[in-house]
């Protein structure tokens, strides 16, 4: 009996060893098949979940580390409607605190799209408002638990960033705007959008909050440092607004620049907005160049171009500074009378003359010497008809008519050589007339200064745009023109300071004919002569108080020069020399 127990135990015991045997060869087999892959795929599947994460958009400083834009928090706010509980406390509750209808708050709540979970009741709130409904949630939370109130239970709270402008109007034409989708429209936010925008990355992440740790870390958008100096800034926009209205210009532009590197250091024009209410760009602008005029508004020049064709025939040597010529008063080109300004003859003039009176008769003289194939070369060299390259979104390139155009006629060499006929832009001017300040080298403007990533600050260096005259020629010019300034006592002198420039009175074509009680009245100038430091350009639109730039652009451009010397810290020319003497 007991050997017949035995023999069913050992049975019995053999049997399990082989199925244990038969599991454990099965699972070796299981682990090194390719099913095993599979199931280990699905397993991590269910671990982790795609998500994409959204860096923080880089931040805009001016040079001095003063903030123009950065971001803010705010909040969405919406309702899980697998938990409400009391949809009129919720309805009542935001629409007293974001000022929304209640009526709409509730139906939405009670008649929700089928099949939605999740309802968004606003975006963009702000952070303080948002925080007022959390304490009111926290406070009523107590009475839902008890049952008796559903309180504001189901209302949610997720905070994004968004876009903030601290100063917001300042430099708003230069900075540009993001809007709530995340793009970024005009001036900086627009030309450097992807760099400031960053990478988004996608990444599985663990379900696990244990294991948190494995979230990626993303890199902040690129910071970017302007070349703007945000107080002369300020100062311009403040002057301009003060200028339109004592000479009752329509509107008006200031730029300031470095004309030794193409820095920019104030930009303002005479529309602005608050870049946080974005929203009211369409009320405050007819359209796109009206943004940033500076860069996108092309207008007829005036005088401020002779500056150019005196560049140009000084140095193709068609003339001196000494060589003279008789102004009768008008000169014939092109089957078409050309007039001075003031319809009068000026008698034996040399070229200091022909600049001190800005005399068209002289430039149409010039510009025949020299002949249509050097005066339109020269232009194209100096950049007329182009893209200056500007680092500002919504650049126009202007427009230079050239023989073979089928629009150009021969009188237009005559009307180009005094800034008739020619449409630019006022950044385009100041590139062109960079060459005369910066002993003949042309300047690419621009406003960046540096990128800082990943901590690092990558300086932007400065850019040239080619050499259209020569040193000699820029320096003579110069010259001429600080002469030309004292000579008359214009008002653009700046006290303590020797300044070269030039004054501009265009009139503008009204239905095809040029009505001269509308003028584009503008003054161009740099200085210290002998270190130029800084490029000032004015244009105010149709004054009415005077139609002459000399007496509107040219007092403001003294104004904002004497601003600009204070701001940067450049001292008076004679403290300048003894320093340079010891």
């Amino acid at each position: 009996m007991r050997s017949q127990y035995a023999r069913r135990v050992q049975v019995l015991a053999g049997a399990m060893l082989l199925i244990a045997l038969a599991i454990i060869v099965q699972l070796t087999r299981i682990q090194n098949s390719p099913e095993a892959d599979v199931f280990r795929q699905r397993a991590e599947q269910y671990a982790y979940e795609w998500k994409t994460f959204y860096p923080n958009r880089g931040e805009i400083y001016d040079r001095n580390g003063r903030l123009l834009a950065g971001q803010k928090t705010v909040y969405e706010i919406g309702v899980d409607l697998t938990t409400v509980r009391d949809p009129h406390a919720i309805a009542f509750a935001v629409s007293r605190e974001l000022g929304l209808n209640y009526d709409n708050l509730m139906n939405v709540i009670q008649n929700p799209p089928e099949g939605l979970s999740y309802l968004v009741l606003a975006d963009f709130v702000d952070a303080q408002k948002a925080l007022n409904l959390q304490e009111l949630k926290r406070a009523l939370q107590e009475q839902a638990a008890s049952g008796t109130l559903g309180g504001l239970t189901g209302l949610q709270f997720k905070a994004h960033p968004q876009r903030s402008y601290p100063e917001n109007a300042l430099a708003s034409n230069i900075l540009g705007f993001v809007n709530r989708e995340g793009k970024g429209y005009f001036g900086i936010e627009e030309n450097y959008d992807n760099l400031l925008a960053g990478n988004p990355v996608s990444v599985l992440i663990p379900t696990d909050p244990n294991k948190a740790y494995e979230i990626p870390r993303v890199p902040d958008g690129t910071t970017m440092i302007l070349t703007i100096n945000r107080d002369l800034q300020a100062a311009a926009e403040s002057i301009l607004d003060n200028a339109l209205l004592e000479y009752g210009a329509q509107s008006g532009t200031i730029v300031i620049m470095n004309p030794q590197n193409g820095e920019l250091l104030a930009i303002a024009v005479s529309r602005r907005m608050n870049l946080n209410n974005f929203w009211n760009y369409a009320s405050i602008y007819d359209n796109a160049t009206e943004f940033n005029p500076a860069i996108s508004k092309t207008y007829e020049p005036g005088s401020v171009s002779k500056i150019l064709t005196m560049a140009a025939a000084l140095d193709t040597n068609t003339v001196t500074p000494a060589t003279t010529y008789l102004d009768t008063g008008s000169v014939l080109i092109g089957g078409v009378t050309i007039q001075n300004w003031d319809r009068n003859p000026w008698g034996v003039q040399n070229m200091l003359g022909c600049m001190q009176h800005s005399l068209n008769v002289c430039m149409v003289n010039l510009a025949t010497q020299m002949g249509a194939n050097n005066f339109y070369t020269y232009m194209d060299a100096f950049g007329l008809g182009h893209l200056t390259g500007v680092d500002l979104a919504g650049e126009s390139a202007g427009r230079l008519k050239v023989p073979g155009d089928s629009d150009w006629y021969p009188v237009d060499l005559g009307t180009n050589s005094f800034g008739q006929g020619v449409a630019v832009t006022p950044i385009q001017m100041m590139a062109a007339v960079s060459a005369v300040a910066n002993d003949g080298r042309m300047v690419t403007p621009h406003v960046l200064y540096a990128m800082v990533r990943d901590g690092r600050q990558y300086n932007v260096p400065a850019q040239f745009a080619g050499t259209p005259i020569s040193e000699q020629t820029a320096n003579t010019l110069t010259e001429m023109l600080a002469i030309s300034l004292e000579s008359e006592s214009s008002l653009a002198l700046v006290p303590g300071y020797r300044i070269a420039g030039k004054t501009g009175t265009a009139q503008i074509p009204v239905n095809g004919f040029y009505d001269g009680s509308q003028t584009n009245a503008s003054f161009i100038g740099w200085g210290p002569v002998d270190d130029p430091q800084f490029m000032i350009y004015v244009w105010l639109e149709r004054p009415t108080s005077s139609t002459w730039g000399s007496e509107t652009a040219a007092p403001v451009f003294s104004e904002m020069a004497q601003k600009t010397v204070i701001l940067l810290d450049i001292p008076p020319d004679f403290i300048r020399k003894q320093i340079a003497s010891q």
